[in-house]
């Protein structure tokens, strides 16, 4: 078993906050991230998938394919757009990290030929990053 990790970037902004909530309450939730113009990331994406290492090629996926799937499926929707209002898939969801990661899965899973998608590793900020293998 191989494991093969693609990192990728791209730059969003959101604002956490609940609904049903008040000002006051969101405050409290989520701080400075509840402003209500929303706030920006410069996120990072890294991907990981698994798989036999062929025979023939020796590699599981090339690299430069791998970044085209993650670029079409996931990149190309989230760059430079205001999570909470311009990302059909988010529609409805507060865009934490963890909810990123479970979209971003449910988007990625099935679309690495001859791998199985691993994990996901998304970056708000150096310090800061969640980790999802997929349900349970």
């Amino acid at each position: 078993m191989i494991y093969l990790t693609r990192v990728e970037e791209f730059s969003a902004a959101h604002r956490l906050h609940l609904p049903d909530q008040d000002e006051a309450g969101n405050a409290e939730l989520f701080g400075e991230c509840s402003n209500p113009r929303g706030h920006g990331h410069n996120y990072k994406l890294e991907v990981t998938i698994r798989g036999a290492i062929p025979p023939d090629t020796g590699m599981l996926l090339d690299l430069k394919r791998m970044g085209e799937i993650i670029d079409r499926v996931i990149i190309r929707q989230v760059d430079h757009k205001h999570l909470n209002f311009d990302v059909p898939f988010l529609a409805g969801k507060n865009p934490t990290a963890e909810n990123l990661a479970v979209a971003f899965w449910n988007l990625l899973a099935d679309q690495f030929p001859g791998a199985q998608l691993h994990e996901l590793r998304i970056f708000e900020t150096e310090r800061s990053y969640i980790t999802y293998r997929g349900e349970a």
